[in-house]
């Protein structure tokens, strides 16, 4: 089984690329039983929706002033 630091690292490369099979089996496997992780999961992509929601609400007052 992978270390935390390595499924940490993995869950952050899924924020911006896709992940192998074997991967996403690693992290998934991993979180269902590591709370740590899973919070680590969770709070990532929570805030990187976040981010989006709040770049494109400043794209849209920007695109509302022109």
């Amino acid at each position: 089984m992978r270390s935390c630091r390595d499924i940490s690292a993995l869950v952050s490369q899924e924020l911006d690329k896709k992940l192998s099979l074997s991967e996403r089996l690693s992290v998934g496997l991993h979180v269902m039983m590591c709370n740590r992780c899973r919070n680590f999961q969770t709070q990532s992509r929570f805030i990187r929706k976040a981010a989006r929601r709040y770049t494109d609400e400043l794209q849209s007052r920007l695109d509302n002033k022109s």
